[in-house]
């Protein structure tokens, strides 16, 4: 039985990953930064009806090499997940410092442990901060994190992955590396943490934005994500290869009006210009952080890695929607 080490348990797509491994038949070792949380990772698979028999979980973080070595012992394939991810923070050595130690250390475990393989989620975000404003981008394109409006998080995803390219063209007899670039993850959580890019539904859904402002993101399911990890995993053709996704390009207004055409009546019935959205922003931490995007197309529609390498076929993006929505306010209720 092939072993699979997936960082980041707790995490909305580690767990995800794991729960599908787990399914597909590998025996999987997981981390997490606390113990105290072991018991909320087996609960979430079980209550999946998931068999956790192949799981054990181990206790290490991205910024300390203790635990790396019992996490990693025996693994043929690592799914290095886990990186700070905040929308209210804003303090950029929160994000860059420790993605960029996590994936010097995981590189440093694979190849000590001779790791066949190793699977970055990274993300559009180190894509879409080109130095050339445009609309559509695919995976030859990188962002600049020397560029003077790069966020906190766009810069530590495009350190780390670079991190990680650099250590295989430089080391001797590496193992493979395929990376993951997904753009706004959504969907249903297995446990009680939606993640933060369900926010971005979570204000719509629960009536925090009362508007609909002029935003766009590229959708995509946790679940087809996770998906996307296995099958790079799993194909040599994955080899050397970076892999955008994402469903489809949605506003917010799209959103707001898919929701509300099923019942979620607190979704927004206005839409606002570009203009007021600054005013608004000073009222709304995750808005302030989208300001930069406002109006922008950015898409990477017309990446095909995925599909035309892996094979890989995501669901519709408003099912998705719909499905995280019920969650969120099962959970609102349930508080």
């Amino acid at each position: 039985m092939e072993k699979v080490l997936v960082t980041g348990a707790t995490g909305y797509i580690g767990l995800h990953c794991i729960d599908q491994l787990l399914k597909q038949g590998y025996a999987v070792n997981g981390s997490i930064r606390s113990p105290e949380r072991e018991e909320e990772v087996f609960q979430a698979l079980q209550k999946n009806n998931t068999s956790t028999e192949h799981l054990n979980l181990f206790t290490f973080n991205l910024t300390d090499d203790e635990g790396w070595d019992e996490g990693m012992a025996g693994c043929d394939y690592l799914l290095h997940v886990a990186s700070p991810i905040s929308i209210s923070t804003k303090d950029e050595e929160f994000f860059v410092g420790p993605a960029v130690a996590g994936v010097n250390r995981a590189m440093k475990f694979a190849q000590k442990h001779n790791v066949k393989k190793v699977v970055l989620t990274s993300s559009v975000a180190a894509i879409f901060e080109t130095t050339v404003l445009k609309q559509y981008y695919d995976e030859s394109d990188w962002s600049d994190p020397d560029k003077k409006t790069i966020n906190h998080y766009a810069k530590s995803k495009t350190l780390a992955e670079m991190a990680a390219w650099k250590f295989i063209k430089e080391e001797e007899n590496p193992f493979e590396l395929a990376v993951i670039n997904p753009a706004l993850v959504i969907g249903p959580s297995l446990s009680g943490d939606l993640g933060e890019s369900n926010k971005a539904i979570e204000m719509v859904v629960t009536g925090r934005m009362p508007v609909s402002v002029p935003l766009q993101f590229g959708y995509v399911d946790v679940k087809d994500v996770a998906a996307a990890h296995i099958l790079a995993m799993k194909n040599p053709e994955s080899n050397g290869k970076r892999f955008a996704l994402s469903e489809k390009d949605l506003w917010y207004k799209d959103v707001a009006k898919l929701l509300r055409t099923n019942g979620y009546k607190k979704a927004p019935k206005i839409n606002i210009p570009a203009w007021i959205t600054p005013v608004l922003a000073k009222f709304n931490e995750e808005l302030k952080f989208s300001l930069p995007f406002i109006g922008r197309v950015r898409s990477v529609k017309y990446a095909t890695n995925a599909k035309d390498i892996l094979g890989w076929s995501p669901r519709p993006a408003e099912d998705s929607i719909l499905e995280v929505a019920k969650q969120i306010l099962d959970l609102d209720g349930a508080k």
